[in-house]
């Protein structure tokens, strides 16, 4: 089968090549200069973009001479593919001589540009499957299955990687123009990105921006797995923690992708549906909820999971994915679904195979910068968790405030983050101020590369792990509103020995 795919002669359009050399020669003897140049470089053209050995020399001394800033004219190149000693081999200055007649008209050069790209695109293509092929065959040096599938991913998302997508100046400065313009005629509800569900939280934010790379840390048991779920149901219902559709697009669903390398998604379902409900399991399992409040909280149950059933969230519980794998599997999401956030929980149970034989911080490094790459590819914002050392309870503060400098593992994960949430709970440190307040929580906004820093207070129902706003009364937060009406009480309490898993 490879044998069969490397005989045939790999895609390539020797004419195409010839009129883009054509437009640079046509184009340097014009007043616009160096414009085909230029767009070939900005395209990303390079030597390996020609098939034909000719071409690729002609366009190699351009090169050179456009580096050296030399005239890109007939006479000018055939001198400079004499002084290499290219210029018989690609058959004199009679060839040089015939690109530019061969070219129809240079204003077409983006035209013969994108033939080029996708020629070339091809060939990389078929390039890589044969060495794909290869290994599948090559049981002795390639034993495992899955990671010829990971290099094989990997060696296609490379692919996609190099290509410029980069938004042009103009369309830039427009596109932020009429976002500056908007916070001019608002009635204080505009975004810039996702709502997070969480009024405050959502005001230092201005919202989950595009390409950023968001990362809640925390230590075991805090709630960093029962916030990033929070913040994923409400982008993908379009309602704040509140169940009130989100004003700033008029309540429309978000797709959402989940990683979930720690929990399974029959886990991750029920902790869904139970907290959406306001149920407590640990009430409800021992039977120490009395029948009206059985009554009350079914008709929850059946509300929420009318909700949940519909919504557009895509889960992957498979554990240990190799980070080039998580990305191709988010790659592939995005296509299928159009999803618009991702969140992966959590970054330190990601592997990174090609890292994984040198130094634990490195490996890190690793999946904390393809993460971030991730975020800039998709054009989407991502959320990570991370886990935080025990320095906190080593400083010796009261209030035992994490800080930057503890995330695990790994300084990149403090670089490479646009956003970092640093989430702790006073009621679980005996020393804090306000370690008697059971619901209150504290959102550390300790990294904001666009907008504000500082802390943001909200709530947290442990017995039902779910946040909401602080401000909120307790008689509105508390009660979870039924399409029928019904609100199910929440005042019940887990006893002071229980503690949810997070």
């Amino acid at each position: 089968m490879a044998e069969d795919a490397t005989s045939r002669t790999p895609p390539h359009s020797t004419e195409a090549e010839q009129a883009v050399l054509g437009c640079i020669i046509m184009d340097s003897s014009t007043t616009a200069g160096d414009r085909v140049m230029d767009l070939c470089l900005t395209n990303g053209i390079t030597e390996e973009s020609f098939f034909d050995p000719r071409n690729r020399a002609v366009y190699s001394a351009m090169l050179e001479m456009n580096r050296n800033a030399k005239p890109l004219d007939n006479v000018s190149l055939i001198a400079e593919l004499k002084r290499t000693g290219m210029l018989e081999g690609i058959g004199g200055a009679g060839y040089v001589e015939s690109l530019q007649e061969r070219t129809p008209f240079s204003s077409h050069a983006e035209y013969y540009i994108g033939i080029l790209r996708d020629k070339h695109l091809r060939r990389k293509m078929i390039e890589r499957a044969a060495k794909t092929i290869e290994n599948c065959y090559d049981e002795k040096d390639h034993d495992d299955p899955q990671a010829v599938l990971g290099e094989a991913e990997k060696s296609f998302l490379e692919i996609s990687t190099n290509r410029s997508d980069t938004m042009g100046w103009s369309d830039a400065v427009e596109l932020s123009f009429k976002r500056l313009d908007a916070m001019f005629n608002n009635d204080g509800h505009t975004l810039e990105g996702l709502s997070t569900g969480l009024t405050h939280l959502d005001e230092k934010l201005m919202g989950l921006k595009n390409g950023e790379m968001i990362v809640i840390a925390a230590r075991p048991s805090v709630g960093k797995t029962s916030l990033a779920m929070n913040i994923a149901e409400s982008v993908a219902l379009g309602r704040d923690m509140n169940d009130i559709p989100v004003k700033t697009d008029g309540g429309k669903r978000h797709p959402v992708m989940i990683f979930s390398l720690e929990m399974p998604v029959e886990a991750l379902t029920k902790r869904m549906i139970a907290g959406r409900a306001h149920i407590n399991t640990w009430r409800l399992n021992r039977n120490l909820c009395p029948r009206a409040e059985k009554q009350m909280l079914t008709s929850n149950l059946f509300t929420a999971y009318g909700q949940l059933k519909d919504a557009p969230i895509y889960v992957d519980d498979t554990a240990g994915l190799d980070i080039m794998d998580l990305r191709a599997r988010a790659r592939r999401a995005k296509k299928a679904y159009g999803i618009e956030l991702v969140v992966i929980d959590y970054l330190q149970l990601c592997r990174c195979n090609e890292k994984a034989r040198q130094s634990r911080v490195i490996e890190v490094s690793e999946i904390s910068q393809q993460i971030k790459a991730m975020a800039k590819e998709l054009k989407i914002p991502v959320i990570v968790l991370s886990q935080l050392s025990r320095a906190n309870e080593q400083r010796g503060d009261k209030q035992e405030r994490p800080k930057l400098s503890d995330l695990r593992d790994s300084g990149a994960i403090e670089q490479d983050a646009d956003v970092v949430f640093l989430l702790r709970r006073p009621s679980r440190t005996p020393t804090d101020k306000d370690f008697d307040d059971k619901t209150l929580a504290i959102i550390d906004v300790a990294k904001n590369r666009n907008g504000e820093i500082g802390e943001v207070k909200v709530n947290f129902f442990a017995e039902y792990t779910r946040f909401g706003d602080r401000e909120i009364e307790r008689k509105e937060s508390d009660n979870f509103q039924s399409s029928e009406g019904e609100p199910a009480p929440m005042t019940s309490e887990l006893p002071p020995e229980q503690d949810p898993l997070l």
